[in-house]
């Protein structure tokens, strides 16, 4: 339970622990979580992150939608993704599909 001061106004330790940024770690974590759980398919990896002008986050997350033998064949998506400062999903898009084994030509 918070205490507040006779003017209503927090303490400084707990205005200063609301303050402070949540570690990109956390983020991360809390994002892929929530995507792979709409998806019901695992999220592979985070290939980037990116603080966004207005505070939110961007990351691009490699997720594994269909299984196959050998897992060379198994088939990828990467999607970008949304988050508020606290990592919780704003919303998400794919933007491409391809086989575990091919690499891009760039």
């Amino acid at each position: 339970m918070a205490h507040s001061s006779k003017d209503g106004s927090d303490s400084k330790a707990e205005q200063a622990e609301q303050e402070r940024p949540v570690p990109v770690a956390t983020v991360i974590r809390t994002a892929t979580e929530q995507l792979a759980q709409l998806l019901n398919q695992p999220a592979e990896a985070v290939s980037s992150c990116e603080r966004i002008e207005n505070g939110d986050w961007r990351l691009s997350v490699e997720v594994l939608e269909l299984r196959r033998v050998p897992d060379t064949m198994s088939l990828l998506a990467s999607y970008e993704v949304d988050a508020d400062h606290d990592g919780q999903l704003l919303g998400y898009r794919r933007t491409r599909r391809y086989e575990r084994g091919r690499a891009d030509r760039r």
